[in-house]
Protein backbone atom coordinates (compact mmCIF):
# COMPACT_ATOMS: atom_id res chain seq x y z
CA UNK A 1 0.00 0.00 0.00
CA UNK A 2 2.59 2.29 0.61
CA UNK A 3 4.20 2.07 -3.07
CA UNK A 4 0.99 2.77 -4.28
CA UNK A 5 0.68 5.70 -1.95
CA UNK A 6 4.40 7.34 -3.67
CA UNK A 7 3.23 6.84 -6.71
CA UNK A 8 0.10 8.08 -6.89
CA UNK A 9 1.19 11.00 -5.27
CA UNK A 10 3.98 10.96 -8.04
CA UNK A 11 0.91 10.98 -10.69
CA UNK A 12 -0.40 13.83 -8.90
CA UNK A 13 2.37 15.67 -8.83
CA UNK A 14 2.92 16.00 -12.17
CA UNK A 15 -0.64 16.03 -13.60
CA UNK A 16 -2.54 19.52 -14.17
CA UNK A 17 -5.98 19.77 -12.71
CA UNK A 18 -7.58 21.04 -15.87
CA UNK A 19 -5.52 18.05 -18.03
CA UNK A 20 -6.60 15.73 -15.77
CA UNK A 21 -10.49 16.44 -15.97
CA UNK A 22 -9.71 16.99 -19.98
CA UNK A 23 -8.46 13.61 -20.65
CA UNK A 24 -11.42 11.58 -18.41
CA UNK A 25 -7.78 11.09 -16.17
CA UNK A 26 -9.55 12.09 -13.28
CA UNK A 27 -11.90 9.99 -13.66
CA UNK A 28 -9.64 6.95 -13.96
CA UNK A 29 -7.81 7.83 -10.79
CA UNK A 30 -10.90 7.97 -8.60
CA UNK A 31 -11.74 4.49 -9.92
CA UNK A 32 -7.86 3.00 -9.26
CA UNK A 33 -8.01 4.63 -5.72
CA UNK A 34 -11.66 3.29 -4.68
CA UNK A 35 -10.16 -0.34 -5.81
CA UNK A 36 -6.96 -0.06 -4.10
CA UNK A 37 -9.12 0.87 -1.09
CA UNK A 38 -11.23 -1.93 -1.40
CA UNK A 39 -8.42 -4.46 -1.40
CA UNK A 40 -6.47 -2.76 1.38
CA UNK A 41 -9.48 -2.83 3.83
CA UNK A 42 -9.97 -6.81 3.11
CA UNK A 43 -8.71 -8.54 6.16
CA UNK A 44 -5.15 -9.28 6.36
CA UNK A 45 -4.24 -12.83 4.69
CA UNK A 46 -0.43 -14.78 5.99
CA UNK A 47 0.07 -15.86 2.56
CA UNK A 48 -2.11 -13.35 0.09
CA UNK A 49 -2.45 -15.03 -3.65
CA UNK A 50 -2.11 -13.00 -6.74
CA UNK A 51 -3.75 -12.70 -9.91
CA UNK A 52 -1.68 -11.56 -12.98
CA UNK A 53 -3.13 -7.69 -12.63
CA UNK A 54 -2.32 -7.37 -9.35
CA UNK A 55 1.25 -8.98 -9.76
CA UNK A 56 1.91 -6.38 -12.90
CA UNK A 57 1.25 -4.07 -10.68
CA UNK A 58 3.49 -5.12 -7.78
CA UNK A 59 5.82 -5.90 -10.39
CA UNK A 60 5.74 -2.24 -11.50
CA UNK A 61 5.94 -1.05 -8.00
CA UNK A 62 9.01 -2.49 -6.92
CA UNK A 63 10.92 -1.48 -10.45
CA UNK A 64 9.58 1.80 -10.95
CA UNK A 65 12.31 4.03 -8.97
CA UNK A 66 14.82 1.93 -10.78
CA UNK A 67 13.36 1.84 -14.51
CA UNK A 68 12.79 5.92 -14.17
CA UNK A 69 16.74 6.32 -12.98
CA UNK A 70 17.58 3.66 -16.16
CA UNK A 71 15.04 5.32 -18.61
CA UNK A 72 16.44 9.09 -17.74
CA UNK A 73 20.05 7.86 -18.18
CA UNK A 74 19.60 6.52 -21.28
CA UNK A 75 17.73 9.00 -23.22
CA UNK A 76 20.70 11.27 -21.69
CA UNK A 77 23.09 8.88 -22.99
CA UNK A 78 21.79 9.25 -26.17
CA UNK A 79 21.92 12.69 -26.51
CA UNK A 80 25.44 12.71 -24.95
CA UNK A 81 26.44 10.89 -28.27
CA UNK A 82 25.33 13.64 -30.40
CA UNK A 83 26.81 16.44 -28.09
CA UNK A 84 30.13 14.35 -28.21
CA UNK A 85 30.40 13.76 -32.07
CA UNK A 86 29.20 17.50 -32.37
CA UNK A 87 31.60 18.69 -30.32
CA UNK A 88 34.46 17.36 -32.14
CA UNK A 89 33.25 18.12 -35.62
CA UNK A 90 32.91 21.90 -34.74
CA UNK A 91 36.84 21.71 -33.20
CA UNK A 92 38.28 20.81 -36.20
CA UNK A 93 36.42 23.29 -38.80
CA UNK A 94 38.60 25.68 -39.94
CA UNK A 95 37.21 29.07 -39.86
CA UNK A 96 34.58 28.18 -37.18
CA UNK A 97 37.34 26.28 -34.81
CA UNK A 98 38.64 29.34 -33.97
CA UNK A 99 35.31 30.94 -32.12
CA UNK A 100 34.46 27.92 -31.01
CA UNK A 101 37.54 27.80 -28.27
CA UNK A 102 37.47 31.65 -27.83
CA UNK A 103 33.41 31.38 -26.81
CA UNK A 104 34.55 29.15 -23.54
CA UNK A 105 37.19 32.29 -22.93
CA UNK A 106 34.15 34.81 -21.78
CA UNK A 107 34.12 36.04 -18.47
CA UNK A 108 30.57 35.18 -16.21
CA UNK A 109 29.68 37.55 -13.81
CA UNK A 110 26.68 38.17 -11.94
CA UNK A 111 27.59 40.93 -9.24
CA UNK A 112 26.78 42.66 -6.50
CA UNK A 113 28.48 46.29 -6.33
CA UNK A 114 31.99 44.82 -5.91
CA UNK A 115 30.91 41.40 -4.98
CA UNK A 116 30.89 38.92 -8.24
CA UNK A 117 29.18 35.40 -7.16
CA UNK A 118 31.11 33.32 -9.73
CA UNK A 119 34.79 34.87 -8.82
CA UNK A 120 37.87 32.72 -8.53
CA UNK A 121 40.42 34.39 -5.84
CA UNK A 122 39.13 37.52 -6.66
CA UNK A 123 39.30 37.06 -10.46
CA UNK A 124 35.57 36.23 -12.40
CA UNK A 125 35.34 33.03 -13.96
CA UNK A 126 35.72 31.98 -17.70
CA UNK A 127 32.71 30.53 -19.18
CA UNK A 128 34.54 27.03 -19.24
CA UNK A 129 35.36 27.50 -15.38
CA UNK A 130 31.62 27.96 -14.98
CA UNK A 131 30.22 25.36 -16.44
CA UNK A 132 32.77 22.88 -14.47
CA UNK A 133 32.67 24.20 -11.57
CA UNK A 134 29.38 25.62 -11.01
CA UNK A 135 27.04 23.74 -13.61
CA UNK A 136 28.92 20.72 -12.20
CA UNK A 137 28.07 21.11 -9.05
CA UNK A 138 24.80 20.97 -9.50
CA UNK A 139 25.24 17.59 -11.56
CA UNK A 140 27.27 16.44 -8.16
CA UNK A 141 24.45 17.61 -5.81
CA UNK A 142 21.88 15.61 -8.17
CA UNK A 143 24.52 12.31 -7.66
CA UNK A 144 24.54 12.79 -4.13
CA UNK A 145 21.17 13.01 -4.39
CA UNK A 146 20.77 9.65 -5.58
CA UNK A 147 23.42 8.11 -3.42
CA UNK A 148 22.09 8.71 -0.76
CA UNK A 149 18.38 7.19 -1.56
CA UNK A 150 19.98 4.06 -3.06
CA UNK A 151 21.41 4.00 0.63
CA UNK A 152 18.04 4.35 2.18
CA UNK A 153 15.52 2.62 -0.07
CA UNK A 154 17.27 1.61 -3.30
CA UNK A 155 19.84 -1.18 -4.40
CA UNK A 156 22.90 0.11 -1.91
CA UNK A 157 20.25 -0.53 1.14
CA UNK A 158 20.81 -4.36 1.50
CA UNK A 159 24.03 -5.57 1.75
CA UNK A 160 23.93 -8.89 0.23
CA UNK A 161 22.23 -7.38 -2.38
CA UNK A 162 24.30 -4.33 -3.10
CA UNK A 163 27.93 -6.36 -2.66
CA UNK A 164 28.12 -7.70 -6.23
CA UNK A 165 28.07 -4.13 -7.55
CA UNK A 166 30.52 -2.28 -4.85
CA UNK A 167 32.97 -5.37 -5.30
CA UNK A 168 32.88 -4.99 -8.80
CA UNK A 169 33.53 -1.52 -8.70
CA UNK A 170 36.06 -1.78 -6.60
CA UNK A 171 38.00 -4.16 -9.13
CA UNK A 172 36.80 -1.45 -11.90
CA UNK A 173 38.52 1.86 -10.11
CA UNK A 174 41.85 -0.46 -8.72
CA UNK A 175 43.08 -2.35 -12.10
CA UNK A 176 42.70 1.01 -14.33
CA UNK A 177 44.47 2.89 -11.95
CA UNK A 178 47.00 0.24 -11.49
CA UNK A 179 47.34 -0.50 -14.97
CA UNK A 180 47.49 3.82 -16.13
CA UNK A 181 50.08 3.98 -12.58
CA UNK A 182 52.41 1.33 -13.95
CA UNK A 183 52.03 2.78 -18.02
CA UNK A 184 52.90 6.32 -16.86
CA UNK A 185 55.62 5.94 -13.96
CA UNK A 186 58.13 8.48 -14.13
CA UNK A 187 56.52 10.38 -16.63
CA UNK A 188 54.67 14.10 -16.22
CA UNK A 189 50.96 12.69 -17.04
CA UNK A 190 51.64 10.41 -13.56
CA UNK A 191 49.40 12.72 -11.81
CA UNK A 192 46.65 11.58 -14.47
CA UNK A 193 46.08 8.10 -12.56
CA UNK A 194 42.50 8.23 -11.93
CA UNK A 195 41.39 9.35 -14.91
CA UNK A 196 40.23 5.85 -16.31
CA UNK A 197 38.76 4.85 -12.88
CA UNK A 198 34.92 6.42 -13.94
CA UNK A 199 32.03 5.02 -14.92
CA UNK A 200 29.62 6.84 -17.67
CA UNK A 201 26.14 5.61 -16.35
CA UNK A 202 24.25 8.00 -18.93
CA UNK A 203 26.15 6.60 -22.02
CA UNK A 204 26.48 2.94 -20.88
CA UNK A 205 22.86 2.86 -20.52
CA UNK A 206 22.14 4.64 -23.74
CA UNK A 207 24.17 1.41 -24.82
CA UNK A 208 22.07 -1.00 -23.69
CA UNK A 209 19.50 1.08 -24.40
CA UNK A 210 20.05 0.48 -28.30
CA UNK A 211 19.13 -3.32 -27.42
CA UNK A 212 15.44 -2.91 -26.03
CA UNK A 213 13.89 -5.13 -23.83
CA UNK A 214 16.58 -8.27 -24.72
CA UNK A 215 19.10 -6.65 -22.12
CA UNK A 216 17.52 -8.29 -18.49
CA UNK A 217 16.88 -5.48 -16.13
CA UNK A 218 18.53 -6.56 -13.38
CA UNK A 219 21.73 -6.23 -15.86
CA UNK A 220 20.65 -2.61 -15.98
CA UNK A 221 20.12 -2.09 -11.86
CA UNK A 222 23.55 -4.33 -11.72
CA UNK A 223 25.40 -1.57 -14.25
CA UNK A 224 23.24 1.78 -12.48
CA UNK A 225 24.75 0.69 -9.01
CA UNK A 226 28.08 0.00 -10.28
CA UNK A 227 28.22 3.35 -11.80
CA UNK A 228 26.62 5.15 -8.31
CA UNK A 229 29.63 3.53 -6.01
CA UNK A 230 32.16 4.73 -9.05
CA UNK A 231 30.79 7.82 -8.28
CA UNK A 232 31.27 7.77 -4.92
CA UNK A 233 35.05 6.53 -5.60
CA UNK A 234 35.21 9.60 -8.16
CA UNK A 235 34.09 12.36 -5.49
CA UNK A 236 36.52 10.40 -2.66
CA UNK A 237 39.58 10.97 -5.29
CA UNK A 238 38.39 14.36 -6.00
CA UNK A 239 38.04 15.85 -2.47
CA UNK A 240 41.66 13.96 -1.00
CA UNK A 241 43.66 14.77 -4.57
CA UNK A 242 42.42 17.65 -6.20
CA UNK A 243 42.74 20.28 -3.50
CA UNK A 244 45.30 22.95 -3.07
CA UNK A 245 46.03 25.95 -1.03
CA UNK A 246 43.70 25.49 1.08
CA UNK A 247 42.10 28.56 2.86
CA UNK A 248 41.10 27.55 6.88
CA UNK A 249 39.34 30.36 7.51
CA UNK A 250 36.72 29.70 4.46
CA UNK A 251 36.19 26.03 5.88
CA UNK A 252 35.62 27.14 9.15
CA UNK A 253 32.54 29.47 7.76
CA UNK A 254 31.62 26.46 5.59
CA UNK A 255 31.81 24.08 8.23
CA UNK A 256 29.18 26.63 10.09
CA UNK A 257 26.53 26.47 7.64
CA UNK A 258 26.94 22.87 7.15
CA UNK A 259 26.14 22.56 10.95
CA UNK A 260 23.06 24.85 10.15
CA UNK A 261 22.06 22.85 7.35
CA UNK A 262 22.08 19.56 10.11
CA UNK A 263 20.13 21.40 12.46
CA UNK A 264 17.68 22.17 10.10
CA UNK A 265 17.29 18.64 9.15
CA UNK A 266 17.54 17.52 12.74
CA UNK A 267 14.60 19.77 13.06
CA UNK A 268 12.49 18.40 10.62
CA UNK A 269 12.33 21.62 8.20
CA UNK A 270 11.53 20.40 4.92
CA UNK A 271 11.71 23.45 3.26
CA UNK A 272 13.76 23.26 -0.18
CA UNK A 273 14.60 26.96 -0.37
CA UNK A 274 16.18 26.71 3.22
CA UNK A 275 18.50 24.19 1.90
CA UNK A 276 19.54 25.13 -1.59
CA UNK A 277 20.26 29.07 -0.90
CA UNK A 278 22.77 27.79 2.38
CA UNK A 279 24.06 25.74 -0.57
CA UNK A 280 25.16 27.96 -2.55
CA UNK A 281 26.84 29.59 -0.05
CA UNK A 282 28.73 26.80 0.68
CA UNK A 283 29.56 26.54 -2.54
CA UNK A 284 31.43 29.94 -2.95
CA UNK A 285 32.92 29.15 0.17
CA UNK A 286 34.46 26.08 -1.13
CA UNK A 287 35.46 27.46 -4.15
CA UNK A 288 37.22 30.36 -2.52
CA UNK A 289 39.06 27.97 -0.09
CA UNK A 290 40.84 25.21 -2.35
CA UNK A 291 38.13 22.49 -1.79
CA UNK A 292 37.51 21.58 -5.16
CA UNK A 293 33.69 23.17 -5.31
CA UNK A 294 31.40 20.02 -6.44
CA UNK A 295 32.78 18.47 -3.64
CA UNK A 296 30.04 21.14 -1.55
CA UNK A 297 27.59 19.50 -3.95
CA UNK A 298 27.62 16.28 -2.54
CA UNK A 299 27.64 17.63 1.07
CA UNK A 300 24.61 19.57 0.57
CA UNK A 301 22.59 16.31 -0.59
CA UNK A 302 23.70 14.35 2.04
CA UNK A 303 21.56 17.00 4.08
CA UNK A 304 18.19 17.15 2.07
CA UNK A 305 15.70 15.74 4.14
CA UNK A 306 14.40 11.80 2.93
CA UNK A 307 11.28 12.14 4.82
CA UNK A 308 7.57 13.67 3.91
CA UNK A 309 5.74 16.61 5.37
CA UNK A 310 3.20 14.28 5.46
CA UNK A 311 3.33 10.09 6.56
CA UNK A 312 1.68 8.10 3.88
CA UNK A 313 -0.90 7.48 6.81
CA UNK A 314 -2.14 10.82 6.99
CA UNK A 315 -2.29 11.70 3.39
CA UNK A 316 -4.19 8.35 3.11
CA UNK A 317 -6.93 10.34 5.17
CA UNK A 318 -6.47 13.76 3.27
CA UNK A 319 -7.25 11.97 0.10
CA UNK A 320 -9.85 9.57 1.14
CA UNK A 321 -11.54 12.74 2.44
CA UNK A 322 -11.20 14.78 -0.69
CA UNK A 323 -12.26 11.68 -2.80
CA UNK A 324 -15.35 10.87 -0.93
CA UNK A 325 -17.02 14.57 -2.45
CA UNK A 326 -16.85 12.62 -5.50
CA UNK A 327 -18.65 9.17 -5.09
CA UNK A 328 -22.48 10.68 -4.62
CA UNK A 329 -21.92 11.69 -8.11
CA UNK A 330 -22.96 9.35 -11.09
CA UNK A 331 -20.00 8.25 -13.88
CA UNK A 332 -22.21 10.06 -16.79
CA UNK A 333 -22.13 13.14 -14.66
CA UNK A 334 -18.29 12.90 -14.37
CA UNK A 335 -18.26 11.81 -18.03
CA UNK A 336 -20.17 14.53 -19.38
CA UNK A 337 -18.91 17.64 -16.91
CA UNK A 338 -15.91 19.57 -18.41
CA UNK A 339 -15.89 22.65 -15.67
CA UNK A 340 -15.47 21.88 -11.72
CA UNK A 341 -17.35 24.24 -9.57
CA UNK A 342 -15.48 25.99 -6.75
CA UNK A 343 -16.03 23.16 -4.43
CA UNK A 344 -14.42 20.74 -6.50
CA UNK A 345 -11.66 22.57 -7.30
CA UNK A 346 -10.95 23.24 -3.44
CA UNK A 347 -11.26 19.12 -2.71
CA UNK A 348 -8.72 18.62 -5.82
CA UNK A 349 -6.15 21.17 -4.44
CA UNK A 350 -6.37 19.79 -1.01
CA UNK A 351 -5.59 16.21 -2.84
CA UNK A 352 -2.64 18.42 -4.92
CA UNK A 353 -1.27 20.00 -1.87
CA UNK A 354 -0.96 16.56 -0.09
CA UNK A 355 0.54 15.01 -3.02
CA UNK A 356 2.96 17.30 -2.55
CA UNK A 357 3.61 17.32 0.83
CA UNK A 358 3.77 12.79 0.85
CA UNK A 359 7.05 13.24 -0.81
CA UNK A 360 10.35 13.93 0.45
CA UNK A 361 11.99 17.05 -0.42
CA UNK A 362 15.43 14.58 -1.63
CA UNK A 363 12.63 12.54 -4.33
CA UNK A 364 10.97 15.83 -5.31
CA UNK A 365 14.55 17.45 -5.70
CA UNK A 366 16.22 14.47 -7.74
CA UNK A 367 13.00 14.30 -9.85
CA UNK A 368 13.40 18.04 -10.65
CA UNK A 369 16.99 18.02 -11.09
CA UNK A 370 17.26 14.70 -13.17
CA UNK A 371 15.84 16.68 -16.95
CA UNK A 372 17.93 19.09 -16.29
CA UNK A 373 20.92 17.47 -15.22
CA UNK A 374 20.86 15.01 -17.98
CA UNK A 375 19.44 17.29 -21.16
CA UNK A 376 21.41 20.32 -20.14
CA UNK A 377 24.20 20.66 -17.99
CA UNK A 378 26.15 17.17 -18.97
CA UNK A 379 25.65 17.78 -22.66
CA UNK A 380 27.07 21.41 -22.00
CA UNK A 381 29.71 19.99 -20.08
CA UNK A 382 30.61 17.65 -22.98
CA UNK A 383 30.04 19.87 -25.64
CA UNK A 384 32.79 22.72 -23.78
CA UNK A 385 35.20 19.50 -22.73
CA UNK A 386 35.16 17.03 -25.76
CA UNK A 387 36.21 19.64 -28.49
CA UNK A 388 39.77 18.46 -29.49
CA UNK A 389 41.70 20.11 -31.99
CA UNK A 390 43.20 16.82 -33.94
CA UNK A 391 44.97 18.80 -36.91
CA UNK A 392 48.15 18.97 -35.25
CA UNK A 393 47.86 15.31 -33.91
CA UNK A 394 49.44 12.29 -35.70
CA UNK A 395 47.55 9.32 -35.69
CA UNK A 396 50.05 7.50 -34.27
CA UNK A 397 49.98 10.05 -30.70
CA UNK A 398 46.98 7.57 -30.02
CA UNK A 399 48.29 4.81 -29.29
CA UNK A 400 51.28 5.90 -27.50
CA UNK A 401 52.23 7.73 -24.12
CA UNK A 402 49.05 9.47 -21.78
CA UNK A 403 46.40 8.51 -24.26
CA UNK A 404 47.65 4.77 -24.95
CA UNK A 405 47.54 4.64 -20.62
CA UNK A 406 44.28 5.92 -20.42
CA UNK A 407 42.43 3.65 -23.44
CA UNK A 408 44.34 0.61 -22.15
CA UNK A 409 42.64 1.56 -18.33
CA UNK A 410 39.26 1.87 -19.31
CA UNK A 411 39.09 -1.25 -22.15
CA UNK A 412 41.21 -3.50 -20.27
CA UNK A 413 41.43 -2.63 -16.60
CA UNK A 414 37.88 -1.71 -16.21
CA UNK A 415 36.74 -5.41 -17.86
CA UNK A 416 39.37 -7.00 -16.10
CA UNK A 417 38.88 -5.93 -13.17
CA UNK A 418 34.80 -5.58 -12.77
CA UNK A 419 34.70 -9.21 -14.67
CA UNK A 420 37.41 -10.41 -12.21
CA UNK A 421 36.55 -8.79 -9.03
CA UNK A 422 32.75 -10.20 -9.82
CA UNK A 423 34.01 -13.54 -10.16
CA UNK A 424 35.62 -14.05 -7.46
CA UNK A 425 32.35 -12.52 -5.58
CA UNK A 426 29.95 -15.31 -6.67
CA UNK A 427 32.46 -18.08 -6.77
CA UNK A 428 33.07 -17.23 -3.22
CA UNK A 429 29.52 -17.23 -2.50
CA UNK A 430 29.33 -14.05 -1.18
CA UNK A 431 26.58 -12.71 -3.49
CA UNK A 432 24.28 -14.01 -6.15
CA UNK A 433 24.52 -13.36 -9.60
CA UNK A 434 22.02 -10.77 -11.67
CA UNK A 435 18.77 -12.99 -12.06
CA UNK A 436 18.22 -13.79 -16.18
CA UNK A 437 22.15 -13.75 -16.28
CA UNK A 438 25.38 -15.57 -17.32
CA UNK A 439 29.27 -14.72 -17.51
CA UNK A 440 28.91 -13.99 -21.63
CA UNK A 441 26.46 -11.20 -20.40
CA UNK A 442 28.45 -9.70 -17.27
CA UNK A 443 31.58 -9.77 -19.38
CA UNK A 444 29.79 -7.09 -22.06
CA UNK A 445 28.87 -5.33 -18.62
CA UNK A 446 32.67 -5.42 -17.76
CA UNK A 447 32.94 -4.08 -20.88
CA UNK A 448 30.46 -1.26 -21.12
CA UNK A 449 31.94 -0.06 -17.33
CA UNK A 450 35.07 1.39 -20.01
CA UNK A 451 33.16 3.97 -21.13
CA UNK A 452 34.48 6.93 -18.75
CA UNK A 453 33.83 10.23 -20.47
CA UNK A 454 31.97 12.48 -18.32
CA UNK A 455 33.73 11.96 -14.81
CA UNK A 456 36.66 10.72 -16.92
CA UNK A 457 36.60 14.21 -18.34
CA UNK A 458 35.92 16.14 -15.59
CA UNK A 459 38.73 14.80 -13.64
CA UNK A 460 41.29 15.22 -16.60
CA UNK A 461 40.61 19.11 -16.00
CA UNK A 462 41.90 18.53 -12.66
CA UNK A 463 44.57 16.82 -13.54
CA UNK A 464 46.29 19.14 -16.65
CA UNK A 465 46.18 23.15 -16.16
CA UNK A 466 44.90 24.12 -19.48
CA UNK A 467 46.64 27.63 -18.82
CA UNK A 468 50.04 25.88 -19.40
CA UNK A 469 50.81 25.25 -22.92
CA UNK A 470 52.61 21.77 -21.98
CA UNK A 471 49.79 20.83 -19.97
CA UNK A 472 47.00 22.00 -22.22
CA UNK A 473 48.66 19.65 -24.77
CA UNK A 474 48.73 17.02 -22.26
CA UNK A 475 44.85 17.72 -21.26
CA UNK A 476 44.22 17.32 -25.33
CA UNK A 477 45.57 13.89 -25.36
CA UNK A 478 43.87 13.05 -22.18
CA UNK A 479 40.63 13.82 -23.98
CA UNK A 480 41.52 12.04 -26.94
CA UNK A 481 42.46 8.78 -25.36
CA UNK A 482 39.09 8.88 -22.80
CA UNK A 483 37.03 9.52 -26.02
CA UNK A 484 38.33 6.71 -27.96
CA UNK A 485 38.59 3.88 -25.03
CA UNK A 486 34.89 5.02 -24.41
CA UNK A 487 34.11 4.72 -28.13
CA UNK A 488 35.49 1.18 -28.39
CA UNK A 489 34.46 -0.11 -24.83
CA UNK A 490 30.86 0.78 -25.81
CA UNK A 491 31.07 -0.68 -29.31
CA UNK A 492 32.80 -3.99 -28.60
CA UNK A 493 30.15 -4.60 -25.66
CA UNK A 494 26.92 -3.80 -27.93
CA UNK A 495 28.59 -6.00 -30.26
CA UNK A 496 28.95 -8.94 -27.75
CA UNK A 497 25.83 -8.15 -26.17
CA UNK A 498 23.65 -8.25 -30.10
CA UNK A 499 25.63 -11.84 -30.24
CA UNK A 500 25.44 -13.13 -27.25
CA UNK A 501 21.67 -11.94 -25.85
CA UNK A 502 18.88 -14.46 -26.31
CA UNK A 503 16.11 -13.05 -29.13
CA UNK A 504 13.22 -12.22 -27.92
CA UNK A 505 12.18 -9.75 -24.54
CA UNK A 506 14.24 -10.87 -21.32
CA UNK A 507 12.18 -12.47 -18.33
CA UNK A 508 12.35 -9.35 -16.34
CA UNK A 509 11.25 -7.09 -18.66
CA UNK A 510 8.40 -4.93 -18.20
CA UNK A 511 5.84 -3.36 -20.36
CA UNK A 512 6.11 0.59 -19.70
Amino acid sequence: MLRFVTNFAAVFQGISLRTMWRTNCFKKIIGIYLYMVEKTSRTHRPHPTWDSEEKSVFDKGIFFSARQAIQRHASGGNILIAVTVLALVVANIPGINHSYFEFWDQEVRLQLGDFNLFSHSGEPMTLLAFINDALMAIFFFSIGLEIKREVLVGELSSFRQALLPIVGALGGMIVPVSIFYFMSKGTDYSGGAAIPMATDIAFSLGVLAMLGKRVPVSLKIFLTTLAVVDDIGGIIVIAAFYSSHIDAMLLVYAAALFGVLLLGSALRIKSKIFYLSIGGLIWFLFLNSGIHPTIAGVLVAFCVPATPVFAPKKYIKIIRRSISHFSDDEPDDLERKSILDKEQMNWLKEVESASDKVISPLQDLEDTLHPTVNNFILPLFAFANAGIYLMDMSFVSIFEGLSLAIICGLMIGKFVGILGFSWLCVKLGLAPMPAHSNWHMMSSIAMLGGIGFTVSLFIATLSFDAMDPHQADLLAHSKLGIVCGSVISGVIAFLWLHLTLPKGVAPDAIDE
